[in-house]
């Protein structure tokens, strides 16, 4: 989960974040389209992370500014599952707010 967001965060990891995401559920999504940095990712705090043989999840808040300039939150409960010894994503319930400027 955190090289997943490191890899977000730094940009041009497209390819990176393609090979950790299981195969059935991409959507579409290209190691180019992944590679761009559509936002600058500035924290990620892990909630909570469990596991159940082959499945597991991580709920987490990330907090980033878009493209106009407005600081979000982006709240997930993600879902990972191995496979021969590996990781992958496979979705996650996403909810994004802006966050409140005191």
């Amino acid at each position: 989960m955190r090289s997943r967001f490191t890899a977000y965060a730094i940009g041009g990891h497209g390819q990176y974040l393609l090979d950790t995401w299981h195969p059935a559920h991409v959507r579409g999504n290209t190691a180019n389209s992944l590679s761009l940095k559509t936002h600058d990712w500035r924290r990620l705090e892990i909630l909570q992370s469990g596991q159940h043989g082959n499945r597991g999840g991580v709920e987490f808040v990330a907090e980033f500014v878009d493209n106009k300039g407005v600081p979000q939150r982006h709240h997930e409960v993600s879902v990972f599952e191995r496979h021969k010894g590996r990781w992958y994503y496979i979705d996650g319930r996403v909810n994004v707010i802006p966050v409140q400027q005191a």
